[in-house]
């Protein structure tokens, strides 16, 4: 039996409901770490963007971070057909993404430490804001790699509950760069 063919508990809600809920919570309170970030970054800089922040860098890393957005997305749908393999395939193609996206990051760090240090006050918010969306992904990574280890050995074959909500993560840390880019880049 499955999470999702499980009867309903005592109070009639079934176990998907509940670990929804429980989903959209976490997400919610990690929205308030974000949006905190964002409140300060205005706060301290107005809208001041360094000139030394590298546009086409940015530009780059975002397009890969929503193409990974597309595989999981993918990943997810051929979860709930029970396809296995494809399911495998575009979870690698997402876990690889997101990879490059770190590398991005890094690559971008590399040079904005010669631009605008931590110790400046645009490098401090910088660091900050892309440290912790990076420490996010490295963590949707990790989850990404534990569902292709448990898919291979069929684990999902019954319930998906698992993937749908580790691409609901992934979707998540995708959704808080789409703010982060214009706050960091453009504004």
């Amino acid at each position: 039996m499955t999470v999702t063919d499980a009867p309903p508990l005592e109070h009639g809600v079934s176990r998907i409901k509940i670990n929804r809920i429980g989903l959209w919570l976490f997400f919610l309170s990690e929205a308030m770490l974000f949006a905190g970030l964002i409140a300060i970054r205005f706060s301290l800089l107005g809208t001041e963007v360094d000139e030394a922040v590298s546009q086409s860098i940015g530009l780059v890393i975002t397009v890969i971070l929503l193409a990974s957005s597309y595989t999981a997305f993918r990943a997810e749908h051929a979860a709930h057909k029970g396809d296995q393999a494809a399911m495998v395939q575009y979870l690698w193609a997402t876990l690889i993404l997101g990879t490059i996206f770190l590398g991005g990051v890094a690559f971008e760090w590399y040079e904005a430490f010669m631009e605008f240090p931590p110790g400046t006050a645009f490098g401090t918010v910088f660091f900050t804001m892309t440290g912790i969306h990076a420490f996010h992904v490295i963590t949707g990574l990790i989850f990404l790699t534990v569902l292709i280890r448990n898919a291979k050995a069929g684990r999902y074959a019954d319930d998906s509950w698992p993937v749908e909500a580790g691409v609901k993560y992934w979707h998540f840390v995708d959704i808080v760069w789409v703010f982060f880019y214009p706050v960091l880049y453009l504004i």
